[in-house]
């Protein structure tokens, strides 16, 4: 019965829109990301362990440097993504830096490209071509471009993060040796 309960709340405080938005300006550091959030891109800093609003006009999301890119398209009206986000965060707070040359984002909108106040995060789902949410897209970059993708789409628990962020490296890495023969 508690469970129903709290399903309910959770989905009357989805529905109902937020008392207040908070100001969208690139440079704003949250601890986390939210129905209340702007629109935009954001990006974890592991030395401060806050988010970053990093871009909120553009075309679409671009890596900015070789690497391992962990991107979670976000859509604040999205009751699965809001219970994806008990896992998310603490996956990128205690499990981010281990993974070398990594970077995790967040790219938020309303609902799609739909409902979205932010130029690049609408452009990142089309660019992207994200229609289910909670997705998140592991990009491996290298040379300025991106070598190997792979999408999971749905929630994903902590343990299942680690495992296909993990398997996903070794895919990579796996491919560099058979190709460097």
């Amino acid at each position: 019965m508690s469970d129903d309960r709290e399903i309910l709340e959770l989905l009357k405080k989805l529905l109902s829109k937020p008392e207040r938005k908070i100001e969208g300006r690139v440079g704003l550091e949250v601890e986390s990301i939210g129905p209340e959030s702007p629109h935009g891109v954001y990006v974890f800093n592991h030395s401060s362990g806050k988010w970053i609003l990093r871009q909120i006009e553009g075309d679409y999301f671009k890596p900015w440097e070789d690497g391992l890119y962990v991107i979670y398209f976000d859509n604040a009206k999205c009751p699965a993504c809001r219970g994806y986000d008990a896992y998310w965060y603490p996956f990128v707070k205690l499990f981010g830096s281990a993974f070398k040359n990594s970077h995790y984002v967040v790219i938020l909108c309303d609902w799609f490209t739909r409902e979205c106040d932010s130029s690049i995060a609408k452009g990142s789902f089309e660019y992207y071509d994200i229609h289910a949410s909670p997705t998140t897209l592991l990009l491996y970059v290298e040379n300025n471009g991106v070598k190997a993708s792979k999408r999971l789409e749905g929630s994903k628990r902590i343990d299942e993060l680690v495992n296909e962020v993990s398997n996903f490296i070794k895919s990579v890495k796996g491919s560099q040796v058979s190709g460097s023969g």
